[in-house]
Formats: C-alpha cells, structure tokens, sequence
C-alpha cells in the first residue's frame, strides 16, 4: 500500500523537529536520573549488543504497566525457545528501573527511539529484530513502517485505544489503514475492541480477540525488610489501602477514614496516590481532614498516626501484603481505574469506584467471581472496608475467590506464548 500524504508530511515534520524532541526527551530523563549515555538511547543509540545467533524478538510498551503485563509472557517464551534473545523497549525512566528488576533470562531493556528517521534507523540497524510484538495502544507510524520494511514480524497485543483516539483515527482512514496493515496480528481485549479495530481499517483477517496481558503478570515484588519494620512500627494496628489515587479521590478516601476512625480508632490508612509528585499536595489534604501522617518518602515509619502517605515507587507489593482492604483508585472519577490484577495476585479481593471502562470486562469477570465490590461515595468506601476488616468470613471467601480467579488466569501464560509463537512463524525454535 502506497503511504498517503498525511505519512510523508508526518515524516518530514519530524525529521525537522527531533533536534527539539531530543532534548526534551533526554532532558526529562536525566531529571529522572538515567545517565545521559542511556537517555541517548532515545535517538537510537544502543547501549548494549545484540547477543546470540537465535532470533531476537523485540517487545514494546509505553510505560510501568505495560511493560511490567509482559514480562511473564516473555519468560514463558523464553523457555520454549532457550535459542531466542528478547528485547523490550518502553519509553519512562519509572519503566526502566521497574523492568530492571524482573528482567527474564536473555533479555535487556532500552528507551524506545524517537519516531523520526535518524533515531529509528539507527536502532533498527542495530538491533535487526526478527519479530517485534507491540503493546496496547504504541501505533508509532514510522516505527511500525520502517520495522515493517526491515522483514520483522510484527503483532500488536492488548490492542485498546481510547475512544478519543479511535475517532481520531477514523477521521484518517487511509492512515490507518496503512499504519494497522503493518501488522501481520492484531490481538485485542475484547470483541468489542476488535469490532474497533476493524471499524478503524485494520484487516479484518488480521483481527481476533486475546486476553488481556495483564492477566499474566507476575505478582508485585515485596520486601521483607522493609515489611518486617512496617510490622514493627504497627504493633498490632490494623491496616487498609487505598491504591493509586488521583487528584479527587484522596479527599473522598479520606473522609471514609475518618467515619471508619469512629469506630476502629486505631486503624491505619496506608495511602499511596498514583503520582508520587502530588506528595505536598496529599499531605495538606490529610492535615486539612484534622489528620495525623508519617511519611515514607522522608523515611518515616508509621507508628501511632492516622495516615501513612506511601508517596514512593515500586512499593506497591508491600503496601497490599499489609491488608485484605484494598481499594484501587483512578475508578471514583472518569479515569477509567487501574491493574486489578495487581491487588487479586496479593490474594485479596477489590474495593474500587464505577469508573472503571478501561478494565470494564475484566471487572465484569471479577465481579461473577465474587472479587470485587463497587462505592459510589465516602460512605459506601467506608461500609466496605469495615465489612472488610471485621467479617472474618467475607475476608477469606473473597481471598479465596481472588486466589482461584488468578490460578485461572495465569495458566493461559503457555498458551498465549505458543499463539505468538506460532504466528511469528518460530515453531522451528521451540525445543
């Protein structure tokens, strides 16, 4: 298919501008703390090799979640295939240093190139991926072209796009069509986003439904150190969560805890907002509520106060070993909720607001399970918890619910692995 117009003035427009992206880029990396040699990955300048004489197989994602919903799959690839070499690419400083940490046997991480001519070639260049499996929503134009014409396989998983950007790319049919026919697979969430897709000008025979790839993650890491002083400072107090709050929600969280304190005068609230940045903002919210809090970001530990402000990163895998009360943010305001799958693989069930459409069929699953339960409001999030903490049965009936919703979901690991195997055309490299 011939690139339309609107691709070439695409191409040429960043050509002109990656000088100007480039900086920002690196600039905003460096402010994260990635050396500078790693934050020129950006422009497609590796820092490592491409090792072995099997194939390599490049995976990209956007940022934390997505990069974090592969890694199992990656593994379970990697044992099929003990030949092939997997890289996965992702593009924030948070990504690379949680990836860092779960990297699967043969594979190594960089910063996704700019979408631009230089940064893309050089990359390609270097790394000759033989297959390339695109993650949820990365419809780069120019990495899936120039991927394309190096003879990669490509498929994009977990295919969802936003409503907004679905318009948008309705409005540009012949684009779309030609950045989604790149694709030798595309495997979505759910029927209705593959009805999307096709609706977009993808190939309809190119279409079917997969599995949503955060299923599969691996539980959140924890720190037995950092939980045995928790434990410490706690003395006995009982502890609920509130996840990955936003702007909004902390003050409706916060006023269920204080109609929880009224009768559980010595429960802890463990909050951790979703952007860690909003730490000054939160604190002044928690004083404004005539709240007490220790801070985790200061080195603080809990001890006696109301309210432990858990504004650091990569912690999460704790915070959810500390309690069976866990309510998962970015639901109580049209965000569209965040990774259930997080908090069941903790063994817990989950307390999470209606705004959920991001995860709408997998909340739909978790709620024939028995794993979840919706609030509208402070006084709902309030009845919920409490039920929580104190009906011992209704703790263990959804623990044990979460548990066997998540034994069912992780046994789809080796079958997923095997479809994409099979359609990158790799049979040849299983053992």
């Amino acid at each position: 298919m011939r690139p339309p117009l609107l691709y070439h003035l695409y191409v040429g427009a960043t050509a002109v501008l990656v000088p100007f992206f480039a900086w920002i880029e690196t600039r905003k990396l460096r402010a994260a703390g990635v050396p500078i040699v790693r934050a020129h990955e950006k422009l497609g300048h590796a820092t490592a090799m491409r090792e072995g004489s099997g194939p390599l197989i490049w995976f990209h994602a956007a940022s934390v979640g997505e990069s974090m919903s592969v890694l199992s799959l990656i593994a379970e690839m990697g044992r099929q295939m003990p030949r092939a070499n997997f890289l996965i690419t992702s593009g924030t400083a948070t990504s690379a240093k949680m990836v860092a940490n779960h990297l699967p046997p043969r594979t190594v991480h960089q910063f996704a190139p700019l979408d631009a001519p230089g940064p893309l070639r050089r990359f390609i260049r270097h790394w000759r991926p033989d297959c390339v499996v695109f993650v949820e929503s990365e419809l780069w134009p120019q990495m899936l072209r120039l991927t394309r014409d190096s003879g990669a396989k490509m498929i994009l998983v977990n295919a969802r796009l936003s409503e907004t950007s679905q318009k948008a790319w309705k409005r540009r049919p012949k684009t779309a069509a030609f950045v989604l026919g790149t694709f030798d697979l595309i495997l979505t969430q759910n029927d209705e986003m593959a009805q999307a897709m096709v609706d977009m000008h993808a190939p309809a025979d190119r279409v079917a439904r997969g599995i949503n790839l955060k299923s599969l993650a691996a539980p959140l890491q924890q720190n037995p150190e950092t939980l045995a002083k928790i434990r410490t400072s706690l003395k006995g107090r009982r502890v609920w969560v509130a996840a990955s709050t936003h702007k909004g929600e902390e003050e409706i969280v916060l006023r269920a805890h204080a109609r929880l304190l009224l009768d559980n005068p010595d429960l802890l609230l463990l909050l951790a907002p979703r952007h860690t940045e909003r730490s000054k903002d939160v604190a002044q919210l928690i004083e404004d509520q005539g709240l007490s809090a220790r801070i985790r970001s200061k080195g603080e530990l809990p001890g006696n106060r109301d309210v432990y402000l858990a504004d650091t990163l990569g912690e999460l895998g704790n915070w959810y070993a500390l309690s069976n009360a866990i309510f998962l943010g970015g639901s109580l305001k049209p965000i569209g909720g965040h990774n259930p799958f997080e908090v069941t693989l903790s063994g817990s069930g989950v307390i999470s607001g209606p705004e959920v459409f991001n995860f709408s069929e997998t909340y739909a699953e978790m709620t024939q399970a028995g794993v979840v339960r919706f609030v509208n409001d402070d006084a709902e999030l309030a009845e919920a918890v409490d039920k929580m903490l104190n009906d011992t049965a209704l703790m263990e009936a959804t623990g044990r619910a979460a548990r066997d919703y998540v034994r069912g979901k992780s046994s789809q690991t080796s079958t997923i692995a095997t479809r994409l195997i099979r359609a990158l055309h790799l049979q040849d490299e299983v053992r």
